[in-house]
């Protein structure tokens, strides 16, 4: 009986490592294939966004929608109900959309700093600027979950490392660059939109990482400020 015991739990362990995110972030099988037919206190909202008939009654249609999007970003349980944190995510992605390509419209971020990486934790944005003039941005990044929030402030890139392994938590950090202590600007495989957040690194994509890169260097400045939702 020990023996598989631990034959199951090898495999739940390496299924992790290749399943679909909702697996991996903890979801049971369960979970992953059942669909709610419970009407969320956010529904109508949701099927607006998700471009569905806005009747404010769950459908089976719905559901398959609502629980698509949150398989893709990792929204657990993703059984498809229209609840807050589908909402909350949905509803930070059109304030996101909002802001267009004027990011630092209030000023929060200087500009008279030159070169400086921005990072907005109230919408969870980020872009880089020099003086007034936006150079790179904004995107969407992911901070900070409670209890590790990212340290706002100014602050300056101190070290970069572009193969970067944590070893407190044990994953891969690519395109590193370290900004208060262990907090970084680095590369993250979920999506930015992935509730909770980091444990306190400012995570981009791939793309964004590589591009952050190669615009800032050693000694460029960094400007945190905000709060981000949910902390």
């Amino acid at each position: 009986m020990g023996d598989t015991r631990r034959r199951v739990t090898v495999a739940l362990g390496t299924t992790a490592l290749v399943a679909p995110l909702t697996l991996a972030l903890g979801a049971t099988p369960a979970q992953a294939a059942s669909c709610t037919t419970q009407t969320g206190p956010y529904q109508k909202k949701v099927e607006k966004f998700l471009g569905r008939p806005v009747d404010g009654k769950q459908s089976t249609a719905d559901c398959k929608a609502i629980r698509a999007f949150q398989t893709k970003h990792g929204i657990q349980p993703n059984i498809g109900y229209a609840g807050p944190v589908t909402w909350g995510v949905m509803d930070l992605m059109q304030k996101q959309k909002a802001v267009g390509k004027n990011p630092n419209k209030s000023g929060k971020c200087p500009v008279n700093k030159g070169r400086i990486a921005c990072v907005n934790l109230t919408l969870q944005l980020s872009w880089i600027q020099d003086g007034k003039k936006l150079v790179y941005g904004p995107v969407p990044v992911r901070t900070g979950r409670d209890g590790h929030e990212t340290r706002t402030g100014l602050k300056k890139v101190y070290w970069r490392n572009i193969d970067h392994h944590s070893s407190l938590y044990d994953v891969p950090m690519p395109y590193s660059q370290f900004f208060d202590g262990g907090q970084a600007f680095h590369s993250a495989g979920v999506s930015m939109w992935n509730p909770p957040g980091s444990h306190g690194c400012v995570n981009m994509t791939k793309t964004v990482a590589k591009k952050y890169w190669s615009l800032l260097k050693k000694g460029d400045d960094v400007y945190v400020y905000g709060r981000k939702p949910g902390t």
